[in-house]
């Protein structure tokens, strides 16, 4: 059984982490499979948004840990966040396409940050959220550093990562950490009415929001200002910009294609 189930539906590629066995942890096999599916998800021009979610009980739990105590797997840390966790949440952060973190159980470790990296994180009420690092003496990874203080502020930030507190969905909501919960009987049906907005959505533009939201993390005023100058001329020039204002004079719903 693939580590990695890809499902396309309704325009939507839908990745599910399956190693419900022990929480949808990683291994080197399952974050490898995680890029390539990502990879493939990119270059389909059929699927216009990304759901990553998770099998069973938990979203995914992070590094598992027999891969780093078990001398003959152990890949070392350094070969872990180059080659595995890094890769991931270059790809979720670049690929021109809106990708919704769909957090359906405890989201830990690296899977924490992994769902945080995503364009839109939602979760299951019944989900949870812990900074697990300092609980056996590492540091935050997989980005964690970069966007949890964005997200939230410096100050619980610090706090989340180092009381490694677990922090429920609806307290997640409340901090500004994600962008909705929904019951966990609807969590399925409202991920999916979320991705099939965004899919039908002009994804062209998305994907340069995406790159200026990007950019932002690091430009200063005037470099922002110059890009979103840039990319607004490229927005208009496309097939979607002209579409949508055709409809709203037409008074129709407009058909986007993404380009």
């Amino acid at each position: 059984m693939s580590s990695i189930l890809l499902k396309i539906e309704n325009q939507i590629g839908y990745l599910t982490l399956n190693r419900p066995e022990v929480f949808n942890s990683f291994n080197r096999e399952m974050a490898l499979e995680l890029q390539s599916k990502l990879d493939q998800c990119a270059n389909d021009a059929s699927i216009r948004a990304i759901v990553i979610t998770g099998a069973g009980k938990a979203f995914c739990a992070g590094q598992d840990l027999k891969e780093v105590t078990t001398p003959e797997l152990m890949p070392g840390f350094r070969k872990i966040l180059e080659e595995h966790y890094n890769p991931i949440i270059e790809r979720i952060r670049t690929i021109e396409k809106p990708v919704v973190g769909a957090v359906n159980g405890v989201a830990a470790g690296a899977g924490a940050n992994i769902a945080l990296a995503c364009d839109i994180v939602v979760a299951s009420e019944n989900a949870a959220f812990i900074q697990a690092f300092s609980k056996i003496g590492l540091v935050p990874d997989s980005a964690g550093t970069f966007f949890l203080p964005r997200l939230i502020g410096f100050q619980k930030a610090m706090a989340v990562m180092m009381l490694g507190d677990k922090i429920s969905a609806a307290e997640a909501v409340q901090m500004g950490m994600i962008y909705k919960t929904f019951s966990a009987e609807s969590f399925e049906s409202e991920v999916g009415k979320l991705a099939t907005t965004l899919a039908n959505m002009p994804t062209k533009a998305l994907a340069l929001t995406k790159k200026l939201l990007n950019e932002s993390m690091t430009n200063n005023l005037q470099q922002q200002l110059a890009m979103e100058s840039d990319l607004q001329i490229q927005a208009s020039e496309s097939h979607d910009y002209n579409e949508g204002v055709n409809a709203f004079v037409e008074k129709r719903q407009p058909i986007f294609k993404g380009n």
